[in-house]
This record gives structure tokens, C-alpha cells and sequence, in this order.
């Protein structure tokens, strides 16, 4: 069964390793993702994004996940929530 997953996108550093002020424009950024399970849709957002996982990921009950990742642009923290709405083909 595929669910919608909310990706909450929170910018920590920039490149060069300096943090990111919290009222900057993209430090919080939301995606969505349909995936059949938390750990596709965690593998789909890193494939989408090349970013590479730093760390490991945490899971918590009700198919919830944290991890942090680096990109091009800097270092991130993603969590992971099931979305309120089902996903519909």
C-alpha cells in the first residue's frame, strides 16, 4: 500500500559550514512523496535531491523518520510524517 508521506526540509548549514539563519527565505522548505514505505520514501527524497545521508536514520512508531543529509548547498535535517491525506492513483 503507498502512502503520502510530508518531508519537512530544514536547512542547518550553508556549504561552506556556516549555519543558516532561521529567517532566511529557504531555511524551511516542505515536499510531499507518494512511497510504499518510509524507507522508500527517505531513498526517493535522497535520489531526487543527491543528497548522501550522514549518520543513520531514526524511525519512530507511526511510520515517522528524522536523518540528516548533505547537498551541494549544505546540510539538512528532514523529518518524515505520514501525510493526513491517503494517496490515490
Amino acid at each position: 500500500m503507498r502512502m503520502r508521506y510530508t518531508i519537512e526540509e530544514r536547512h542547518l548549514t550553508d556549504g561552506q559550514g556556516r549555519p543558516v539563519a532561521a529567517r532566511a527565505p529557504d531555511s524551511v522548505v516542505f515536499h510531499s512523496f507518494e512511497a510504499g514505505s518510509i524507507d522508500d520514501a527517505i531513498h526517493l527524497f535522497v535520489r531526487q535531491e543527491s543528497a548522501e545521508i550522514i549518520g543513520s536514520v531514526l524511525k519512530f512508531p507511526g511510520f515517522q523518520a528524522v536523518a540528516t543529509v548533505r547537498k551541494p548547498a549544505g546540510v539538512y535535517t528532514l523529518q518524515f510524517t505520514p501525510a493526513s491525506q491517503p494517496f490515490e492513483p
